[in-house]
């Protein structure tokens, strides 16, 4: 029972010294770069070292487009920490998509799973994999059991999970998923806003809502693409919908 405060207190003195060093510690959060969301977030930012699910709304349960490309999106920043694995239930992943959001492809490696169980062992080996710094996972549910063992696996490797729920061949609910992970958010795409003076659609927008989150607080939002696809923060809060009136102008000039 002794051991645990001298870990604590190792620990402290190693990151002590990493900053009298100039050496920054490695964060432990990955920030949208605006309180009005971190602040809900428990830590500032969303949990690395953990997995999170991600559910589209109506045929985006099938598709899983706007989550996959607003989590892509999301995962920018941990490119630069590791390689990225991306287990899919069908062959259709556009990797030049992928590639416009910002998302650098060439960390990405691509593995098409038979069924549900595979999708979800090939997450937990690729969690575990040294090297790696984030797992994407589409499945249809992820029960108690299967949550804990990749929350697990992502404590002993620190990558971070991403779970994208998708039905890829139709049929209804089987079940709830992310009872285990850490945040579970839903995803839809919202109307873009052309750039003044430029012809063409503007950044890519989302509508998101954080549906539940451990040690934190649920919010909803609308998110926009920044035009430098590599910043340290992917996106820009353009709405908190958690402003009525806000959100009622919103819904009317969709």
């Amino acid at each position: 029972m002794a051991a645990a405060p001298k870990t604590r207190l190792e620990a402290l003195r190693a990151e002590i010294a990493a900053l009298e060093h100039g050496v920054r510690p490695v964060a432990e959060v990955l920030g949208f770069g605006d309180s009005r969301i971190d602040g809900r977030l428990p830590g500032g930012g969303l949990a690395l070292k953990s997995w999170h699910a991600f559910a589209g709304e109506g045929l985006d349960l099938e598709t899983a487009a706007a989550s996959a490309a607003f989590v892509a999106r999301l995962a920018i920043p941990l490119a630069a920490r590791g390689e990225l694995v991306w287990v899919l239930r069908r062959d259709d992943l556009h990797a030049p998509g992928l590639a416009t959001l910002g998302l650098p492809v060439d960390r990405l490696i691509q593995v098409c799973a038979r069924d549900e169980d595979e999708a979800l062992a090939v997450m937990e080996d690729a969690l575990r994999t040294r090297g790696v710094s984030a797992v994407f996972g589409e499945v249809d549910e992820v029960d108690l059991v299967a949550g804990r063992r990749l929350q697990l696996a992502c404590e002993q490797s620190l990558a971070t999970g991403f779970v994208l729920r998708r039905r890829p061949f139709g049929g209804g609910a089987r079940g709830e998923t992310g009872s285990a992970a850490a945040t579970r958010w839903t995803v839809a795409p919202s109307p873009s806003e052309p750039v003044p003076g430029e012809p063409g659609l503007g950044p890519p927008r989302w509508r998101v809502k954080l549906e539940r989150c451990r040690g934190g607080r649920t919010g909803a939002w609308i998110m926009e693409g920044r035009e430098e696809p590599d910043a340290a923060h992917p996106f820009r809060l353009v709405a908190d919908l958690g402003d009525r009136d806000l959100a009622a102008q919103i819904r009317l000039a969709s």
